[in-house]
């Protein structure tokens, strides 16, 4: 099914305009001679949000293929398990909206309500299925209003496994960014998620600091103890509202926003390699979203010794900051047509980001690598990134 699905990528067409230029050769782990490798190279990581979901539906390997030959750095695997611990790729395990369950009769009794991090509700979920009944569903487009050209694709690829990404980003030389969905959640049931995520990065020789992987979560318990278990960098998601599950769990009052403060910061560096802000974070949007003025995020983080990789660029009007839309508000379609990405990309890059997840990885690819200064020249935009990252690499390998 692996190779199939390889051999399909190379005749699917890519969107109208989107160039192909092949996987990329990693470039995460640049960094200064000596220095800790901590995801600071001399550009922007580019991380294929669920794939290329801008263009395929999220977390096929449709989606992943497309990604790679878009540029790609890494993709990025949502992990959730099944009845049976095997983990697969899914925004949520609720998963009505993703797939073409609710049209199979034979699981109609499977519709449920559960609690999930707090949130009542209903639908299926991929913990009451086994792999080989997940395989007779198909993936569809979450956001059809939005993104009808990925919608055409519905019902052509099902539910992939967390091995069969793994396996397709060693063979195309990408890194994986995978995050554990809900981890409180999956131990409390008795499917923790990172045992079997450890053991298929070790199948495919990533275990190391410096190999081309990186694990996410909203959650710090999980990464925590993730500490003690392996050498892989580790990544602290931050929402712009809301705190991590684990902590209201266990009583503790601080928010995502006291973990993005400087001494919630220190804490984060002592267990995670960086963090994954909201944009909201890093660059707020006022009424109409507008952007307002930058804040201290990505300067602070980087003091801290720790990588910034922001969430999530895409390229529809309605997912910019007002800022950046193009076109007549009142035109039909105006809320799904592509607005200027390159511009956003540009300034979040003059910010200092280590890395973007976007759904979009060729936009990203393309501006990332436009803005980076020619080889030889000793002053732009691109050295001072360089210098900065060099700094903040120095800065974690001294406390680590």
């Amino acid at each position: 099914m692996i190779v199939f699905a390889w051999v399909v990528a190379a005749v699917v067409s890519l969107p109208p305009g989107v160039t192909a230029p092949g996987p990329q050769p990693y470039v995460g782990a640049t960094a200064v001679s000596g220095a800790h490798t901590s995801g600071l190279g001399p550009r922007p990581i580019v991380i294929g949000h669920r794939g290329a979901c801008a263009y395929r539906p999220e977390h096929t390997l449709l989606s992943y293929e497309t990604a790679i030959r878009m540029g790609a750095d890494f993709i990025e695997p949502d992990l959730v398990s099944t009845k049976d611990h095997v983990l697969v790729a899914r925004h949520e395990n609720e998963i009505s909206h993703t797939t073409d369950v609710a049209t199979h009769p034979e699981f109609a009794t499977r519709r449920t309500t559960k609690v999930i991090d707090g949130r009542r509700l209903t639908g299926w979920f991929t913990e009451d299925f086994t792999l080989a009944e997940l395989r007779t569903l198909r993936a569809v487009e979450r956001l059809p209003g939005l993104r009808p050209g990925s919608a055409a694709f519905d019902g052509r690829a099902r539910v992939a496994t967390f091995d069969e990404i793994a396996a397709l980003a060693r063979r195309a030389g990408v890194g994986l960014y995978p995050e554990t969905k809900h981890p409180g959640y999956f131990a409390s049931i008795g499917l923790p998620l990172e045992e079997p995520m450890l053991a298929t990065l070790d199948r495919y020789g990533w275990r190391e600091r410096t190999d081309p992987v990186f694990i996410q979560s909203f959650e710090t318990a999980n990464l925590k103890a993730l500490r003690g278990r392996t050498r892989l960098r580790l990544i602290q998601l931050l929402e712009s509202s809301g705190a991590p599950e684990d902590l209201v769990v266990s009583g503790d009052p601080r928010t995502y926003r006291d973990l993005a403060t400087p001494e919630g910061l220190r804490e984060i560096a002592a267990y995670a390699d960086g963090i994954g802000p909201s944009v909201g974070l890093v660059l707020p949007t006022g009424a109409g979203g507008t952007l307002g003025a930058p804040t201290t995020l990505v300067g602070d983080a980087h003091r801290a010794g720790l990588a910034v990789h922001v969430w999530t660029v895409r390229p529809e009007n309605s997912e910019l900051p007002a800022d950046y839309r193009l076109g007549d508000p009142a035109a039909p379609g105006y809320a799904s047509a592509h607005g200027d990405m390159a511009g956003w990309l540009t300034r979040l890059y003059e910010l200092g980001v280590d890395g973007v997840f976007t759904d979009d990885p060729g936009i990203a690819r393309r501006t990332f690598d436009g803005l980076r200064p020619e080889p030889g020249r000793g002053s732009g935009r691109g050295t001072a990134r360089a210098q900065t990252s060099a700094s903040a690499s120095v800065g974690r390998s001294s406390s680590a």
